[in-house]
Formats: C-alpha cells, structure tokens, sequence
C-alpha cells in the first residue's frame, strides 16, 4: 500500500522516481481500510531534506499510511521557506488534540544547548508527555532520542572529546526483538554527534537493542510505554554525511571527513549506502508491530 502525503510536497517526486507508491486524497478515500495514523515533528533545519528520508522509509509499507507533517507551534524557521510550512505542515497546536497510531521525533542542531535552554523546550515536554496518551507507538530520533530519555528516565548527558562522525559498525544485541527481525548480527550505521549518554544512567527498564563497541548505545526500547529511542541516523541517505562535511569546512570550521563514508577515503568520490536495507527493516518492523497492536478505532490510544 502507498503512503498518502500532499500532491505537491517537494518529496514526492523524488519518492516516485525511486518507485515509493503514494496517492492522493481521491485515491485514499477509497480504501475500505482505515490508514495508519503517523505524524512527523520536524525538527531539523533543512525540512525538505529531513522530510523526504522519512517518508521514503515509512512508504515502503505495504500498509497505507496517513502521514502529518508537523512543526513547533512558535518557532521560525532560518531554512525552510514560510510558503512550505504554511502548505504542508500542522503546528503542534493545531494537532495537539488528535490521536496517532505512530508518532516520530527527529533531531535537531542543538546539541551545544543545555535541553533547559532550547527555546522550544516547553513545547517539547509538552509534546513528550502527550506521546504517552494520544499516541500508540513514538520513535525519538538523535536529539530527539537524547531529550526524551533525559526527560523521561533523567539518562545524564555528556560531551565526547571528539564528534563520532561517519558510519560505524553496530551489532543487535536483543536479537529476538521484535524490532529486529531480519537484521544482521552486524551492520553499518551513519552517525553524527558530539553528546553522548552515560550507559550507567539509563535505567533497567529500558532493553538495549543495538549498541556499537566503537560508539556506544544506539537504540532502545521502553516497552512499557511503546517508546524508541534512535541515537543515530538511520534515515540518512548516502550523501548525508557528506554534505554536512562539506558545509562545515566551508564554514572555516576543524572538521575531518566523516569516516568509511567515502570509497578509498577519496572526498571527491560518491559516497556509498551501506545502511539502506537495516534502514527498511527497522521502519517497517515498527510499522508492521505498530499495525498488529494499535486500536481500530483511534478514540481508544491511551485509553488503556
């Protein structure tokens, strides 16, 4: 089944030139099934990018999905055009009061920020503790996956002495998850990130699915409450990596190539996907866990 977003968001015609099935409204309606619900609160700078690697996972299902674009209610945007939020995306005010079988956090490029200190941060626990009631099933993504287990389980935070940044070997750790199905015992994971967390805050409750012996946790599960916590960037695409090397060294910044990003360690080379198919397993694991689990009937997410 395709995924249903906006005729003239920017990400479509990239999703159909990659053979992703999407519809429109006409088409969608006459399903006589009822489509999962998922919104994406859009954190990142570059909207159309982040939006597009999402959409391209969750519309490899093939269950129809109904997916929201979301955004903070009361921040401007420096990079995204005011025309293409005002089309495509809902403000959490404007959804605050509506139900979602899925529901995903992305990062942000905050991270030299104390959470207390994002000017959003209200507005992000607000969101966070509606997750738990008018939600089924959240993933939290990098900085996304950092504030929630801050908030929700006081995980500490640190600095690293340098920015894990490139792609690194992870192994499963829990491999009867759920999650996990059809993953290899070891696989590549694009990362980027300066903070960490201290393995020793996160709580027991918490079951630890992937980890990497070069770079730490990477994601967990908190069954309990229906919740994944994403530290690195599954979503990326093969130049992502790439592109923020690129726009860091012209800005006069001390950064190195990203690491086993580029074949022969050549930074003029196109980079290579070595990620892809985990990518698509773990997004379709939780959409197909997502679909086997939540209420028909929408009215009853967080009822029980």
């Amino acid at each position: 089944m395709p995924i249903k977003i906006p005729n003239n968001l920017p990400a479509r015609k990239v999703l159909e030139a990659e053979g992703v099935m999407v519809m429109d409204e006409d088409r969608a309606t006459r399903q006589d099934i009822r489509p999962l619900q998922i919104g994406l609160l859009n954190l990142m700078p570059n909207k159309e990018r982040t939006e597009t690697q999402f959409t391209r996972l969750i519309g490899a299902t093939p269950l129809q999905v109904d997916l929201t674009l979301v955004r903070i209610t009361d921040h401007q945007s420096k990079n995204t055009p005011q025309t293409h939020l005002e089309s495509f995306y809902k403000t959490w005010d404007e959804v605050k009061h509506r139900k979602f079988d899925g529901f995903i956090i992305t990062g942000a490029p905050i991270a030299h920020l104390e959470f207390e200190d994002v000017g959003y941060w209200d507005e992000m626990k607000e969101i966070m503790d509606w997750t738990r009631t008018n939600v089924h099933t959240t993933m939290f993504v990098c900085w996304g996956a950092q504030a929630a287990l801050h908030y929700f389980h006081g995980v500490e935070r640190f600095r690293r002495p340098k920015k894990a940044f490139g792609v690194y070997r992870h192994q499963a750790v829990a491999k009867a998850s759920k999650y996990l199905l059809g993953f290899s015992d070891d696989f590549a994971i694009p990362v980027s990130r300066i903070n960490d967390i201290d393995e020793a805050s996160v709580p027991k409750n918490l079951e630890v699915l992937v980890s990497s012996s070069e770079v730490g946790l990477c994601l967990l599960d908190d069954a309990k409450n229906r919740q994944l916590f994403m530290l690195n960037h599954l979503e990326y695409d093969h130049r992502s990596l790439a592109e923020e090397y690129l726009r860091d060294k012209a800005a006069g910044l001390d950064i190195q190539p990203p690491i086993n990003t580029f074949p022969n360690d050549d930074v003029t080379a196109e980079p290579l996907n070595r990620w892809r198919s985990h990518a698509y397993l773990l997004f379709g694991n939780w959409i197909n866990q997502m679909y086997q689990t939540t209420e028909f009937d929408l009215d009853k997410i967080g009822q029980k």
